[in-house]
């Protein structure tokens, strides 16, 4: 099968209908020199290094894998040269700002090459994800003498960086972490403890790695509250290694060619980042560019399966297909091609329906990044950063996992080639189950969106959300966001008494106002003149027919939950 090909004409087409076209970028001072000609320049140019740099090591990369040995990780063949040529390039360094060794561009070029790169290769992608991730960290919350050591190694991509949270006894409770750091006279600290799950803990693609780890000072009270957050790097500048072991790397049902670490901490020096007591702050930064990151993940790798399947689908021939197929069922000897018959139609056009709306999201997410750091107007920044507050766990969860259970349907249509790894599509489907588990499980993600921003402000932003989706579709898509605004009052009323119901619905909640998001995004890319053509004609009938459907059950689910809690309090109530 082919590798995985970028499709640059078709992300700028998006990036237009998404309003991250380089006419509204333009408007921000900061990107007032990127025009369309620097746009299309650098989408052309990341294609061509992720189609002919990243995408042909993907294969080597699963069947090899990390290697680990004597407390040293030996990356597969080619990932090393592969890493330097890419940030030698300066591609972790596109939005960085200028003065940290970065290009300045808009954050949505970013967010098209991540999506590129994990769609090529999930596994080598890995090491520069949370890159991004940390240089904000630092930027926004390290000392002066930290940034002089760090930041600009980071921002370029010179040196790679991990995001030091879960240890054995706490996985998404952070507040069990248990990991101590001790001050030393010299200002330092002493880290000791044992983290896990360390994406890139250990590798040679880089000759320094730059570790940011929750611990807990020894006067802190128990809980989240009690984190601080610390840099301890792999080599220090004098040319010491820290005291930081990697004691085993995890065999792992995909991303073999990513090195998921167990890390020891031995009294290893440290900085502190940051205020003590106030490192989920710092973290989150990070935490949440990862979030934005690993909503590309799940797309990107909905859509590599989509084009392996669809490109099967043109060369596979099997039985007489119907003769109501849109190719009029026009028989080729003893057989058609798949592409022809209506169960692989329907497969194929509901993903590319997912893929298009993920896309034209995620892209107009990125957008609201910048607007909401760079824009002028105070009121605007607001609205961006709601839209940025709102979204993007919706992103993170539905989209991780359509490209999961897309890449799964995806394999379907190869029928029992796509179980033998010949074919590659077997690898896409491992490789994307993680993404619905890290950086905050899908779970996580739906608990955070409905219970803590809808409903701990009464509906007030997601309202303004609503408003803002309505004023850009046409009427016909209202009538789902007002039944969506009818479910949250229901659960308004309901939270007062039943503490589990917010919970109890939460992921119908998000799937829910991700149904809404999609028509939304199909909206927007139907106004287009280019939305006549099949290209786009057939996904956004498959929206149509297989998708939006599922609003009407999750609604459902939703309502009966509420109906529940109201007879319970009316039983409960003395007579």
């Amino acid at each position: 099968m082919p590798h995985y090909q970028p499709q640059p004409q078709e992300a700028l087409f998006l990036m237009q209908q998404a309003g991250a076209d380089a006419g509204a970028l333009a408007q921000l001072p900061v990107f007032a020199e990127v025009d369309e000609a620097i746009v299309q320049q650098v989408l052309e140019e990341a294609g061509r290094f992720v189609a002919e740099v990243v995408a042909p090591l993907q294969e080597v990369g699963d069947r090899v894998g990390a290697q680990f040995k004597n407390g040293q990780v030996t990356m597969p063949p080619g990932f090393r040269q592969a890493y330097q040529a890419f940030w030698q390039a300066g591609w972790p360094a596109l939005s960085a700002a200028v003065e940290d060794g970065g290009q300045g561009l808009p954050s949505v070029l970013e967010a098209v090459l991540y999506e590129w790169l994990s769609a090529a290769n999930h596994g080598w992608t890995m090491a520069p994800g949370l890159l991004h991730g940390a240089y904000e960290c630092i930027k926004h919350h390290a000392s002066d003498d930290i940034k002089t050591e760090y930041l600009g190694k980071v921002a370029t991509g010179q040196w790679l960086a991990t995001m030091c949270l879960t240890e054995p006894q706490a996985g998404s409770d952070l507040g069990r972490v248990t990991t101590r750091a001790v001050p030393q006279v010299d200002g330092r600290y002493a880290l000791s403890g044992t983290k896990i799950f360390i994406s890139g803990g250990e590798h040679d693609l880089t000759d320094n790695i730059v570790h940011l780890v929750l611990a807990r000072l020894p006067d802190a009270p128990p809980g989240p509250k009690g984190l601080s957050l610390f840099v301890v790097p792999k080599f220090y500048a004098d040319g010491s290694r820290s005291a930081v072991h990697c004691e085993r790397i995890e065999g792992k049902m995909g991303l073999h060619g990513s090195p998921t670490c167990v890390l020891r901490f031995d009294a290893a020096q440290a900085a502190i980042v940051g205020e003590p007591g106030k490192g989920l702050n710092a973290m989150f930064v990070m935490m949440n560019a990862a979030r934005l990151h690993v909503a590309l993940q799940g797309i990107g790798l909905l859509d590599a399966a989509w084009q392996k399947a669809h490109a099967y689908s043109l060369e596979r021939r099997q039985m007489r297909a119907p003769a109501t197929t849109r190719t009029g069922g026009q028989a080729h000897g003893q057989a058609d091609l798949i592409a022809e018959h209506p169960a692989v139609r329907r497969i194929l056009d509901t993903q590319r329906a997912w893929v298009d709306a993920g896309r034209l999201l995620a892209y107009r997410t990125a957008l609201e990044l910048d607007l909401a750091r760079h824009h002028p107007d105070a009121q605007r920044r607001d609205s961006a950063q709601r839209w940025c507050s709102l979204v993007t766990p919706v992103l993170k969860s539905a989209w991780t996992e359509q490209g999961f259970a897309g890449a799964s349907a995806c394999l379907q249509v190869f029928g029992g080639h796509g179980y033998v790894r010949e074919w590659g599509i077997e690898q896409i489907v491992r490789d994307a189950r993680v993404a619905l588990i890290y950086e905050g499980t899908n779970e996580i993600q739906a608990i955070d969106l409905l219970v803590r921003k809808v409903l701990a402000d009464e509906g007030q932003a997601l309202g303004a959300l609503l408003d803002e989706l309505e004023r850009t579709m046409p009427a016909s898509g209202h009538s789902r966001i007002d039944q969506l605004r009818a479910a949250s009052a229901e659960l308004l009323a309901g939270r007062a008494h039943d503490a589990a119901l917010a919970h109890a619905v939460a992921d119908d909640y998000l799937r829910a106002l991700a149904l809404v998001l999609m028509e939304w995004a199909w909206a927007q890319i139907g106004a287009a003149p280019a939305a006549d053509a099949p290209r786009w004609q057939e996904p956004a009938q498959a929206l149509r027919r297989h998708v939006l459907p599922e609003f009407g059950m999750r609604l459902q689910i939703i309502r009966d939950r509420c109906q529940e809690a109201r007879q319970a309090r009316l039983q409960a109530a003395p007579a």
